[in-house]
C-alpha cells in the first residue's frame, strides 16, 4: 500500500516521515558538532560538507513530502476522545513544523551560498549561488538557522511526546499508523 487510507498511512508517506525524522536530528546533532570544531581540526571541512549536502538533499524529499502529502488523503484521526482543541493543535503543529524545516533548509542555502559559491551535492549537482547577496548573509542566515534548529527540535520533540501519549495515555493506534503500513482498524489497540 504506496498511498494513504483514511485509516492509514501509506509506505511513501511513512518512509518520507522517518527519514526526515532520522536526517533531522542527525543533522542537528553533527550541526553542533561542527560549531564546536576550529578551521584547523581534520573533519572540518569533510563535517560542514556533509551538512550541506544532506541538508539540500532533504530540502529535495521535503518538497516531495508536501506534494504527497497535497495529493493524497489524510487518515482520519483515530482518537475518538481528542477534542477539537486538540485537533486544531495537531494540525497547526504538523503546519508549524513543514514551515520551520523549509525556511530552515532556506536559510542554510542562504548561509552556504552567501560568498557567491555554488553547492556542490555529493558532485552529482551544483546548486548556483543567488545572484545577489546582503550584507552580513551568512551571520545573519547563520543566527536564524541556529534558532529554527533549536525550535524545530522541540517542536519535533513534542511531536513524538503527543504520539507516545496517544499510544500509551489514550491507547489509540496514532503512533502505529505512522511505524506500521498494515496497521488498520482491526490493529487498534484494545482501549479495555
Amino acid at each position: 500500500m504506496l498511498k494513504n487510507t483514511e485509516d492509514s498511512y501509506g509506505l511513501v508517506a511513512i518512509a518520507l516521515h522517518w527519514l526526515m525524522a532520522i536526517s533531522i536530528f542527525s543533522l542537528f546533532g553533527l550541526g553542533l558538532y561542527m560549531v564546536e570544531l576550529t578551521y584547523y581540526d581534520a573533519w572540518y571541512k569533510g563535517s560542514l560538507d556533509l551538512h550541506k549536502n544532506i541538508g539540500m538533499t532533504l530540502f529535495v524529499v521535503l518538497m516531495l513530502r508536501i506534494v504527497w502529502r497535497v495529493i493524497n488523503i489524510t487518515p482520519k484521526i483515530s482518537d475518538e476522545s481528542a477534542s477539537k482543541v486538540e485537533i486544531k493543535a495537531a494540525h497547526y503543529a504538523h503546519l508549524a513544523l513543514y514551515v520551520l524545516m523549509t525556511i530552515l533548509m532556506l536559510s542554510g542555502y542562504l548561509i552556504s551560498t552567501a560568498d557567491g559559491r555554488a553547492i556542490d551535492v555529493f558532485g552529482l549537482i551544483s546548486i548556483p549561488a543567488l545572484p545577489i547577496s546582503f550584507a552580513n548573509q551568512e551571520d545573519i542566515t547563520g543566527n536564524i538557522h541556529e534558532i529554527l534548529a533549536w525550535t524545530l527540535i522541540l517542536l519535533s520533540s513534542g511531536h513524538a511526546m503527543a504520539a507516545l501519549k496517544h499510544h500509551f495515555i489514550n491507547k489509540n493506534n496514532t503512533l502505529v499508523r505512522m511505524l506500521n503500513v498494515l496497521a488498520t482498524k482491526s490493529l487498534s489497540i484494545n482501549t479495555k
